[in-house]
């Protein structure tokens, strides 16, 4: 856990809104909500019964309208949704709709006892129900959008032409609604004002990494934590790590067809997959083309696929060719950045141009099968030294501009800000 070392000068009572928290993989999850409760902020979280990325409850629980819990000292609430999160449109807006409604009858009755409320998104239902239930109460909110919609999910081939439309009166609703809009990148930040925000009312915060080393003497070292199947896969191999969703805007294919060709040349290239996602039968089938090159391994929990980076020859991330993801930045290029191993990357745009700065990785063009066949290769051609200086501008990088410190430092600023402006 991090603590703020210089505290907020006003301590305030925070509502923070987000659809996934632990034990679900959610990036401003607990170390997020801690860090502002340590700044002496009240901090309350409001939350739906776990069951991302599956769309399956998580053991433990049932549905019921409302489960008050403490988790690292911290308040929170779950409230009822329709578990979710598939390929069925029908069944994603049911959940979304669903932890909408309960979003905004809890907003509407406690709302007002908060100073501020800080809303994530996506999806962008939370923050209407905040617009909304803020209009009855006076209360101000943030809403953090780290994906930009209607776009994302005009991507996703998840909506129609009539459904991209309300989302987009939706979003001009919330957006003129909120205190202060904060985009994950200076690409978000851009696009929203295009939209007509005011640019007094925007900014833009990096995200950061949720990474944490383990020390060579912990019980947890990585040959104690990796599983015996995982460890022998590697052996033998120049290896080639991706970890996360396996959806539709990752494109992942051109990896899988990348390491077929790049295996002509070194057959020691092996792609290795963790996670799962609704393209995961297609990659499968795939991935059996391959000879063994390609190995989807299925989800592991954070820590182990922590322990599986830090033994990769190389982290991978991709994704697909669309104006959206230029002006996006993938939290798990922070997260491989933080871990320190050389990066093998098909993006484009704000996130292609920060690694190149960064001096950390070979970057090629998405959807470009001969451009990640050459990268692979190269990164497979590094010396040791390449090796070392790679990692280490790696870190560098990741500690000067994207680290938790200077994100929640930001952060708190803009809380504080917030919670003065009247709505």
């Amino acid at each position: 856990m991090t603590s703020v070392d210089q505290p907020a000068r006003k301590n305030l009572r925070v509502l923070f809104i987000t659809q996934w928290f632990e034990p679900e993989p959610a990036f401003k999850g607990i170390r997020f909500a801690r860090a502002l409760a340590d700044a002496g902020h009240e901090v309350r979280v409001v939350t739906g019964f776990p069951n991302y990325p599956g769309g399956k409850l998580y053991p433990g629980y049932r549905i019921t309208w409302r489960r008050r819990e403490t988790i690292d000292g911290l308040n929170v609430d779950r409230l009822a949704l329709w578990p979710s999160h598939d390929q069925s449109t029908l069944g994603r807006i049911a959940n979304y709709l669903s932890f909408f409604v309960s979003v905004l009858l809890y907003c509407l009755r406690h709302m007002r006892r908060f100073d501020v409320a800080y809303v994530y998104h996506p999806p962008l239902t939370p923050g209407l129900a905040a617009a909304l239930a803020g209009k009855v109460s006076g209360t101000p909110f943030v809403l953090d959008v780290q994906d930009l919609w209607p776009d994302s999910v005009a991507v996703s081939g998840m909506a129609n032409t009539g459904m991209v439309r309300t989302l987009e009166k939706m979003c001009s609703f919330v957006y003129a609604r909120a205190a202060i809009v904060v985009g994950q990148s200076k690409g978000i930040a851009k696009l929203i004002e295009q939209r007509g925000v005011p640019r007094a009312k925007i900014r833009h915060v990096y995200n950061w990494s949720n990474y944490v080393p383990v020390k060579s003497d912990d019980p947890g070292a990585p040959d104690k934590v990796l599983p015996a199947a995982i460890t022998a896969s590697f052996k033998g191999h120049f290896n080639i790590v991706y970890g996360g969703n396996l959806g539709q805007a990752q494109a992942l294919d051109c990896l899988i067809s990348a390491a077929i060709e790049a295996r002509r040349t070194d057959p020691r290239i092996r792609l290795h997959l963790f996670g799962n996602g609704i393209a995961r039968d297609e990659l499968a089938e795939h991935a059996a083309h391959a000879n063994g090159g390609v190995l989807l391994h299925g989800s592991v929990p954070r820590d182990v696929m922590d322990r599986v980076f830090e033994q990769a020859d190389s982290l991978a991330l991709h994704l697909r060719d669309d104006p959206l993801f230029r002006h996006t930045i993938p939290s798990k290029l922070q997260h491989y950045m933080s871990v320190g191993r050389p990066i093998l990357a098909g993006i484009a745009g704000e996130g292609r141009a920060m690694l190149e700065q960064s001096g950390a990785a070979r970057v090629f063009a998405p959807m470009d099968v001969a451009g990640a066949r050459d990268a692979m290769l190269a990164l497979a051609g590094l010396s040791e030294d390449e090796t070392a200086l790679m990692q280490q501008s790696s870190r560098t990088f990741y500690s000067q501009t994207l680290s938790f410190e200077s994100a929640i430092a930001e952060t708190l600023g803009i809380v504080e800000q917030a919670a003065g402006r009247a709505v």
